[in-house]
């Protein structure tokens, strides 16, 4: 049994080295990278940038479009063959006179054309399109600041569930070595015939249970790392040296202002965005129904060879136009906008009901969870106690070893129990922060010089 605890220490020394030679983290510092570096901001980024883009490329709209045409033909059409010998300027009233007119040859004929367009009035179209463009750029925009957020939580779960398992382990740790301790106490009680053998075997299970829930918390340490990692968008195999947290803090127990800051939570803006460019769907379907106004201007260049300048020629045109009868599609697009707008508000209305529900739920579980912290520590102070007056009894003789086992094991339950406390009081207020619309890290505490819980070990 020796033998395997000195293999159960080796392996946590291990442990401590490979902090030792790892990259220095505080709770701060890790939410701060998965702002920076975590996959679902950069993918929202990219986003708001792609939102950008479409809104430059809306208001490109407006631009006079110029467009420059090369077309090359062959026809033996008469009305054709005619127009383009007078645009290439060599047209000859003799030859005219003197061939059948009504079957000329193939003729061939190159334009180069540069063409302008210009909207003048596109009946609120266009404006409304840029303005929808505005709208989804801007939602876009926020939606990146509630990504971070988002992103931060995640990366302050998997940071405090890491150091979580880590101090389990220390808690496991000595465990194993007061368990240890009680099981050479036992073994000299039995060779002195002051103890029966199945009290030692009892210890001895104990000792096995610990040992078996220390190989466990090793195991879990390694995912709780790999998952930091994952959160921070680093290499997979870094190794982490992580500050200790502080005791958790209570909120305020006013639900009023953590409802207020909800009211302008990032997700719930960047639907209200999405919802105000719904709105502008019905104008931009309303404006199919009016007339457009635009300019058109042309250049033309006339040659028998691609690219030539043999002749030329322009226009200018003023457009002018409107759909009388499209078969009720415009009606039809209009209607399904404002349903859909009608939809929209309700889905919002939705969503606002949600959040109000979401923070009262988030707030009722931090004030909770700070009160079964409190309780938790308090059985933890008394369980260590009992366990020391249960130890002395027990050297006196006036216990068995069963009850300084069930002591031993209550402690223990009540240790894990404070660290489980712990991280879900600091899980909770985190959560109630984000919900609410809040940064989380404006509810963690000051933090000390980061130092690891494996070095302290």
């Amino acid at each position: 049994m020796t033998r395997n605890l000195i293999l159960g220490m080796a392996l946590l020394g291990s442990l401590c080295l490979a902090t030792a030679e790892a990259d220095e983290l505080s709770l701060l510092d890790a939410m701060s990278t998965a702002r920076d570096q975590a996959r679902e901001v950069t993918t929202a980024r990219a986003r708001a940038e792609a939102g950008a883009a479409r809104l430059k490329q809306a208001k490109g709209y407006r631009m006079p479009q110029v467009r420059f045409q090369e077309i090359w033909m062959t026809t033996n059409s008469p009305a054709e063959v005619f127009a383009l010998q007078l645009n290439q300027g060599v047209f000859s009233f003799d030859d005219f006179v003197m061939s059948d007119p009504n079957n000329p040859d193939w003729f061939e004929n190159a334009t180069s054309r540069f063409e302008l367009m210009l909207p003048i009035y596109m009946g609120g179209g266009l404006s409304g399109r840029i303005d929808q463009a505005r709208l989804a750029a801007e939602a876009d925009e926020i939606k990146t600041t509630w990504a971070a957020d988002s992103a931060a939580l995640a990366a302050a779960e998997a940071y405090i569930r890491l150091a979580q398992v880590r101090e389990n382990l220390i808690l496991l740790e000595r465990s194993l070595e007061t368990v240890e301790a009680h099981v050479n106490l036992a073994r000299a009680y039995v060779d002195q015939g002051m103890l029966v053998r199945s009290e030692l075997l009892m210890a001895e299970v104990e000792w096995a249970r610990i040992q078996d829930l220390f190989q466990q918390a090793r195991g879990q340490a390694k995912v709780a790392e790999a998952n930091l990692s994952f959160r921070l968008g680093s290499d997979p195999s870094t190794a982490w040296e992580l500050s200790k947290l502080p005791e958790p803090e209570p909120i305020d127990n006013s639900i009023e202002p953590w409802l207020t800051s909800a009211e302008t939570r990032a997700d719930l803006e960047a639907a209200r965005r999405l919802l105000s460019a719904a709105e502008l769907e019905v104008k931009v379907q309303r404006s199919a129904m009016m007339p457009k106004v635009g300019l058109q201007a042309k250049y033309d260049f006339y040659d028998q060879n691609l690219f030539g300048t043999g002749a030329h020629s322009g226009s200018v045109a003023a457009v002018a136009s409107i759909d009388i009868f499209s078969g009720n599609r415009h009606r039809a697009a209009k209607a399904a906008a404002e349903a859909d707008l009608e939809a929209g508000r309700q889905q919002l209305e939705l969503f606002e009901d949600g959040i109000r529900l979401g923070v009262k739920d988030a707030f009722e579980t931090a004030i909770s969870s700070k009160q079964r912290y409190d309780t938790a520590l308090t059985a933890q102070q008394a369980a260590l106690e009992a366990e020391r007056i249960t130890e002395e009894r027990f050297k006196k003789g006036v216990v068995k070893m069963l009850d300084l086992l069930d002591a031993s094991t209550a402690r223990q339950e009540a240790e894990t129990r404070q660290l489980v406390a712990a991280a879900e009081a600091y899980l909770a207020t985190l959560e109630l922060a984000v919900r609410s619309g809040r940064q989380p890290e404006s509810v963690l505490p000051n933090h000390p010089t980061p130092t690891s819980p494996r070095t302290e070990s």
